[in-house]
């Protein structure tokens, strides 16, 4: 697929006439959440079917947007004090805006799963990076637009983008973002209690302490679960019809008063999936972890529409020979429980913790780092709940959703069909050598 770059600019805020122009020297200093996830680029693809949405609309809207939502406006700097406390500067610098184009039609290449092609349908996500929000409209030879969006991640997760990208949709299309100023970050808001109080263990789970470097005459250490330095990864879609998930809830519940969740079911069910694709049934006693993000707004009462991170993670274990031999309520039991603990009272802790001063002073490290391969571990990005699908530039809600090419082996994305019929899509990242193993049993039902 060769998409060829027609343009490229920044696209500033716009404020409604007669606004008063606001502070662009005004510093936002990150949050302990901000400061605890993951420092990187993240990047979404949507699809729109023809006639799709014009860029005129778009860039509009995202003017208009980003007006309301100006974190996204700014650059990621550090604080005016001098001491290189990280956060966002409101300086109105905007957001890249790229058109391209591709001669071929959507549906002959049809990047409906991720893979290294989709990398072209949005900006770049490495190198110096100035905005915090980039996009990229490439124009379809069949009329049909793809829209790459890409946001830092260390500026606002997943619940806050998708506000953002729906705001922007209602802007394009001449309704205005919202009223009322968009709640972000401020001293004060998640404040620690006096005195701090850290009723839970937080070294080891969001942040850690990195190992000595080895002596330079150290031998490397050897490649865990086998060398996988030349493994090729690929991105598995697996789609999960209604009907299908309902079977699995029901199987999953069985003699359970509450039914589980869709999410705790699918989840558990791509577990046990996974560990006996991946052959790790050879030592039972091995354990595997889930990496499950925990949303934080309902469990700090945060105001509606908070926009920034607020999200810390739970982490259920199984021993392989659990997770292969006993039935899937088991897991589903385990991602539960641990989703659970992490209540209000540990969101708490944490900003207690991470207020404290320890993590700079101890020289800690945060455990949100991507990685190659999670093997035996695994982690999940469940956009089931966020109305990704929602965005509407005034030509309907786009064909279809995606994350990019993500591949990190073991790393999943949970996220709604565009069938819209409460199916699932799960994009499953596998060494080559596992996806038939996987292919053959992510289907079944049986136990």
């Amino acid at each position: 697929m060769e998409v060829k770059v027609l343009s490229s600019k920044l696209v500033k805020p716009s404020y409604p006439a007669g606004a008063p122009l606001p502070d662009t020297t005004e510093h936002v200093p990150s949050s302990v959440f901000d400061r605890a996830t993951y420092n990187m680029q993240m990047a979404i693809i949507y699809a729109f079917s023809p006639p799709g949405p014009s860029p005129g609309a778009i860039e509009r809207g995202l003017a208009a947007v980003l007006g309301a939502y100006r974190l996204f406006a700014g650059q990621v700097r550090a604080g005016p004090d001098g001491g290189g406390a990280p956060g966002v500067l409101l300086n109105d610098h905007g957001a890249r805006l790229v058109e391209a184009s591709v001669d071929a039609r959507l549906a002959d290449i049809a990047p409906t799963k991720p893979s290294p092609a989709v990398l072209r349908l949005h900006p770049d996500l490495d190198g110096d990076i100035q905005e915090v929000v980039q996009v990229q409209l490439t124009r379809f030879a069949c009329g049909s637009l793809a829209v790459g969006f890409t946001a830092n991640h260390a500026v606002a997760d997943g619940h806050a983008t998708s506000d953002f990208l729906v705001a922007w949709g209602r802007a394009a299309r001449g309704l205005g973002p919202s009223s009322s100023p968009v709640p972000v970050h401020r001293p004060g808001l998640f404040p620690p209690r006096h005195p701090p109080r850290a009723d839970f263990e937080h070294r080891g789970v969001e942040y850690y302490r990195p190992a000595p470097p080895s002596p330079a005459h150290a031998h490397p250490p050897a490649a865990a679960h086998g060398d996988t330095r030349h493994s090729v990864v690929v991105i598995h879609k697996a789609h999960f019809t209604k009907d299908f998930v309902a079977g699995l809830r029901a199987r999953a519940s069985e003699g359970r008063g509450r039914p589980f969740s869709r999410f705790e079911t699918i989840l558990a069910h791509v577990w046990r999936a996974v560990t006996r694709a991946r052959g790790l049934g050879v030592d039972p006693l091995q354990t595997s972890t889930v990496r499950i993000s925990v949303d934080g707004r309902p469990r700090l009462a945060a105001p509606a529409g908070y926009f920034g991170n607020l999200v810390l993670w739970a982490f259920p274990r199984a021993t392989v020979g659990d997770l292969l031999s006993r039935p899937l309520k088991h897991a589903a039991q385990a991602i539960h429980d641990a989703v659970a603990r992490v209540d209000g009272a540990y969101f708490q802790s944490f900003v207690d913790w991470a207020s404290s001063g320890a993590v700079d002073k101890e020289g800690l490290q945060t455990t949100a780092v991507l990685k190659d391969v999670l093997c035996p571990d695994l982690e999940v990005d469940s956009w089931l709940t966020f109305p990704f699908y929602e965005l509407d530039f005034g030509t309907g809600s786009p064909t279809y959703f995606m994350p990019s090419y993500f591949p990190t082996e073991g790393m999943l994305f949970l996220v709604p069909s565009y069938l819209g019929d409460g199916s699932v899509d799960a994009f499953v990242p596998l060494f080559e050598h596992n996806l038939e193993a996987f292919k053959q049993c992510c289907y079944s039902m049986e136990e």
